[in-house]
């Protein structure tokens, strides 16, 4: 008995395509970034006046210009130069804290560490609402250098002096956009099934 060995075949060249789609498509979703929310802190209330002024002055316009059925006015074209001026000014006298996704992991490491007391697991929290905020803002805030590189942000402790000292409603959007960063989907259709 001769031992000749066959050649392997092979593949089909449907599957071997397949596997390249497929292998192209995991890198993309290996690759997307984490989504991102943030908060922006402008403490000139005459900056922030401005800003809405002149998005409502852009809102009447757009507005006059769809009675009229006509395209965008001189009128429109200065209500938006100045909307845009007045962005940029408010955006120069604001502060900008902006939190990323965690991966789930990690946010769920995060709610293990901090779990709730047994009165506030009955009162139906799922992380201590004491210890839990800072630990998330921390966690979830990035910053950047000029560069654009990410560099090290806010820390728990700051997080927690941040969260103590501001009022109530201040400290309450701080968590929520750090929060927010974790609710963000960017998925646009989801098929649950089909015909």
């Amino acid at each position: 008995m001769s031992s000749t060995t066959r050649p392997t075949p092979a593949p089909p060249a449907n599957a071997v395509a397949r596997d390249a789609h497929w292998a192209r498509k995991l890198a993309r979703l290996r690759a997307r970034q984490l989504p991102e929310h943030t908060l922006q802190i402008c403490d000139d209330l005459a900056a922030k006046k401005h800003l809405e002024q002149a998005k409502l002055e852009v809102a009447r316009c757009r507005m006059a210009d769809a009675e009229a059925e006509r395209t965008t006015s001189a009128e429109t074209e200065r209500a938006e130069h100045d909307l845009v001026a007045a962005r940029e000014a408010f955006d120069e006298v604001s502060l900008a804290l902006t939190f990323k996704a965690l991966p789930r992991p990690v946010l769920d490491g995060l709610t293990k560490r901090f779990p709730p007391t047994e009165a506030q697991a009955e009162g139906g929290d799922a992380w201590n609402p004491e210890t839990f905020p800072a630990a998330l803002i921390a966690a979830a805030h990035i910053e950047r250098d000029a560069a654009g590189k990410a560099v090290e942000g806010m820390t728990e402790d700051d997080a927690q002096d941040l969260l103590d000292s501001w009022p109530v409603a201040e400290s309450n959007a701080l968590f929520a956009a750090a929060w927010q960063a974790q609710q963000i989907v960017r998925t646009s259709t989801v098929e649950l099934g089909k015909d």
